[in-house]
């Protein structure tokens, strides 16, 4: 109905004003209305992800055996089997829930932002925070997240398609529509879920939440489920051919023990007890967890990944295609050199303190000289200095109201004097921002741009307060020096403005036939930390390239500075060249478009380029989506970027990409050793048994023994090793191969070690039972043999690269504790006498004992010499 109010009826309807609510009043209309939120699908509860935990094939198979046991009378068999199963899907859940939680708290993080005028001035809220009533500043690039009367436009277009399916951008207005106005047609409405094209707007907040048009329509467009990660695949179908290839096995042993007349009962428990060790159905859950975990430590290093494939990516990256305005650089913003009547002028002071003056070869400057260039600057801008001296908005827009400021010309009071009545915002296409203002009674455009853009649609020139012709030679002496200015650094950008009459307030023509009235050159020094991680980048095998939008000259005195290394090419240069032949030899591309950072991951990719790209703006979105990481700017980015991207920097700075891939390897890493692990341990079991078998031995191992090796000793270990402080070095690598197999590079830890474990676990067996014939002491012997065999390999596989003894045998507490319990449950059921019936055990003698955790120490000796050998053959041959 509000698109049939007028503004004063729409702002008296809701109890409004136009200078914005109170902060008090939004709290109380919070409390009333609620939280401005879509409600999804109810997430997974708790009491579904434990019931989860017993629908998955090794718990049915483990159920079935239990229904078996208590069938035949094997009481103590069930009642064991039975305290397995409810500790297996005990741990399950914890790992899953953990999960789960990590999953929606980044969910949460990755809410947007909104800008309300509150209490009389700007301010930056969670957009959960929206209250009716509000007045909501909007600007080109954010998303809408709620119903909106427009009270004031700019030039406001917004994309739909979401809401009416209408494909291309709406026009909008503040004009009184009819009451029966369809949807699609309320062009004084802003709508949830919409995104702002162009322009900018003042709105008044009418609906949230689920009183929105989105909310109404909210079983339809509920959140996509995150889908699995191409790593939580390869595990799913790895478990699915190690649980098909050791069920077949298992049915084998079976078979095979059944013709030599074994006991049925104990056969078929084994069989079962195999499958349920051997089958890896934790994997894709230790993924999820170990990815989860690691986007909560890389968002402590201001990085928020927004899909948790993307975790994985990284640590294949190659290249790195990165900004520099914000992301190489601070993006605090100072002018340092203005040019106007044909001289250079410099301005002291940093930072966003409005105080510095104004000199010219060491003499003071009367500002009234240069008031004209200072307020087109600081009019021409959307940026706000608040009163504690910081910038709400660009960070180059706000170097532009300080320098203003500087010369007594307060924003708020030049656009008293002169308010903004048009606009045509600023976009990479065209290089330039044009706003229409009064002037006494005729209207001025204010332009300002690339230096060269600009320079080409100006016809005059401002000198000394006089206008005259501009020539061929002024322009060649305006662009010598924003080409000196350049070379030092300097971000420079051209002012000109145009006298209107009234009807040309809103003309195509605003932008022809300009006056020029001068530069201002801003420096943005780099970030300290930057210089260290583009040396880690190139101790990685990581190629950088600076994609920018600034000058040429600019851009080469930046990457010089930084230590990027390579050629430089502008826009209008790569236009003329065939980019897939000459990518490799440039690593400095300026003067770029959207199009461009496109045509640049098209060519990287050919090469087999795994790439990050960054990007803040609306059109960079393509860009974005296309690259395997596209990185948004947390601070200057908009929230289409965002959307588009897979991650986001929540302080634009580079050095936390680095960060970023340093944690994707280490967390892959992690998942690896793992995997590792667990696979070598569950290989060794099951052809343990199985050649036992083949050698007309009895059962080396019974079957409540395998369960308890697999869930003790195998189990805890594995958990903490998900959690393992990271390898040594992982940026003095190259970048692995995204086609890389989990599997590659483990061959010492799953075909080595698990034919030392079985040739020493039967031998172990063999001997005790030819000299004891004593199955029982046998069969506690072997177990002993594979437990500890178990609990060494853990710390060999806290690397798989380098001796456990470079990396900290015992650096991971919870290693040594989950190994520490892990021993002491194994040894309580060999020397507890309640239990030796429950786990078919007996004592072992003291030295019995010793020769046994020597022998179980041959595969851990094994795999640290591999690993010592290896790692020095590599070091002599880096």
């Amino acid at each position: 109905m509000y698109h049939a109010f007028t503004i004063d009826q729409a702002i008296a309807k809701l109890k409004a004003s136009r200078q914005g609510l109170s902060n008090s009043e939004a709290q109380l209309r919070l409390e009333k209305f609620g939280e401005n939120i879509i409600r999804q699908a109810k997430g997974i509860s708790s009491l579904k992800i434990f019931i989860s935990q017993f629908t998955n094939v090794v718990v049915g198979i483990l159920f079935a055996a239990l229904i078996i046991s208590l069938m035949l009378g094997e009481h103590i068999d069930a009642a064991v089997i039975g305290v397995i199963l409810i500790i297996n899907s005990l741990l399950g859940f914890v790992q899953e829930y953990k999960a789960e939680r990590a999953i929606e708290a980044l969910r949460r993080l990755a809410a947007l932002k909104a800008k309300v005028i509150r209490d009389g001035r700007l301010q930056e809220i969670d957009s959960r925070q929206l209250v009716p009533g509000d007045l909501m500043v909007l600007e080109t690039g954010e998303k809408i997240d709620c119903d909106a009367r427009l009270i004031e436009v700019y030039s406001l277009e917004t994309q739909e398609a979401a809401l009416t399916g209408e494909s291309t951008p709406v026009l909008k207005s503040t004009d009184v529509l009819h009451e029966k106005a369809q949807l699609a047609d309320m062009h004084n409405m802003v709508f949830a879920g919409t995104i702002v094209i162009e322009g900018r707007a003042k709105a008044l907040v009418v609906s949230t939440g689920m009183s929105t048009e989105l909310g109404k329509i909210a079983t339809l467009i509920q959140e996509e489920k995150e889908k699995p990660t191409p790593l939580q695949v390869q595990f799913r179908k790895l478990g699915m051919f190690l649980g098909i290839l050791v069920v077949a096995i298992s049915v084998i042993i079976f078979i095979a023990g059944y013709l030599k007349h074994m006991e049925l009962f104990e056969l078929f428990l084994v069989s079962i007890s195999l499958a349920v060790a051997a089958i890896p159905e934790g994997l894709p859950t230790v993924v999820t967890i170990s990815l989860a975990i690691g986007t909560q430590r890389m968002l402590k290093k201001k990085v928020l990944i927004r899909k948790l494939s993307s975790v994985e990516t990284l640590g294949s990256t190659t290249v790195i295609c990165t900004d520099k305005t914000g992301t190489l650089t601070h993006n605090e913003m100072t002018v340092k050199k203005l040019y106007a009547n044909g001289r250079t002028v410099d301005v002291s002071g940093s930072g966003y303190l409005p105080e510095g003056g104004f000199t010219h070869q060491g003499k003071p400057v009367n500002p009234q000289e240069i008031k004209l260039l200072l307020s087109i600057g600081a009019l021409n801008n959307d940026a706000v200095l608040t009163s504690d001296n910081k910038i709400l908005g660009d960070p180059t827009e706000g170097a532009l109201v300080v320098a203003a400021a500087k010369a007594g010309l307060m924003k708020q009071a030049l656009e008293r004097q002169s308010p903004r009545v048009n606009e045509i915002g600023f976009d990479t296409q065209r290089k330039r921002m044009t706003t229409v203002h009064k002037a006494d009674k005729s209207h001025v455009a204010y332009v300002k741009g690339a230096p060269d853009m600009l320079l080409a649609l100006c016809s005059h020139i401002h000198e000394n307060g006089k206008v005259r012709k501009i020539t061929m030679q002024d322009k060649k002496k305006i662009m010598a020096v924003n080409d000196d200015y350049a070379k030092n650094a300097l971000r420079v950008l051209a002012f000109a403005y145009k006298m209107l009459k009234p009807k040309e307030a809103v003309s195509k023509e605003l932008e022809k036939n300009l006056v020029f009235v001068g530069l201002q050159a801003m420096i943005d020094p780099p970030r300290p930390e930057v210089f260290s991680s583009i040396r880690r980048c190139k101790e990685a095998g990581i190629r950088l390239i600076m994609v920018t939008g600034d000058h040429k000259l600019t851009a080469e005195a930046i990457a010089r500075e930084l230590g990027i290394e390579g050629k430089a090419i502008s826009g209008d240069e790569l236009g003329e060249k065939n980019i897939d032949a000459i990518i490799d030899d440039y690593a400095i591309f300026a003067r770029t478009n959207p199009v461009h950072k496109s045509q640049i991951i098209d060519a990287l990719r050919k090469k087999g380029h795994i790439i990050a790209m960054t990007g803040d703006g609306v059109n960079d979105a393509p860009a974005l989506k296309k690259a395997d990481i596209g990185v948004a700017m947390g601070v200057s980015g908009t929230d289409v970027a965002k959307e588009a991207s897979h991650m986001v920097l929540t302080d634009d700075n580079f050095a936390n990409i680095v960060d970023a891939v340093e944690e994707g390897r280490g967390i892959y890493d992690n998942i690896k050793k793992y995997f590792a692990f667990l696979i070598s341990g569950n290989i060794a079991e099951v052809m343990i048994v199985f050649f036992a078998i083949v050698f007309g031995l009895p059962l080396p191992l019974a079957a409540i023994q395998i369960l308890l090796i697999n869930l003790v000793t195998d189990g805890l270990p594995a958990v903490a090793l998900s959690a393992d402080p990271y390898e040594p070095n992982p940026m003095k690598r190259r970048p692995r191969e995204k086609s890389e197999r989990i599997y590659n590079g483990t061959a010492a830890f799953i075909v080595h070690y698990p034919i030392i474990m079985t040739l020493a676990a039967i031998a172990v067996f063999y001997y005790t039972y030819t000299a004891t014939n004593d199955l029982v002491r046998a069969q506690t012997a072997t177990f002993l043999t594979v437990a500890c065999s178990e609990l060494y390999q853990a710390f060999a596989a806290r690397s798989l690269r380098y001796p456990a003894l470079r990396v900290g045998l015992f650096r991971n507490r919870w290693l040594v504790l989950a190994v520490l319990s892990s021993f002491i449950i194994a040894v309580s059921v060999i020397y507890v006498p309640f239990l030796n019936p429950i786990f078919g055990t007996t004592p072992l003698a003291a030295f019995e004992f010793i020769i046994i955790l020597a022998i179980a120490s041959l595969g851990f000796m094994y795999l640290e010499s591999y690993k010592y050998i290896k790692s020095r053959h590599e070091v002599s041959h880096a």
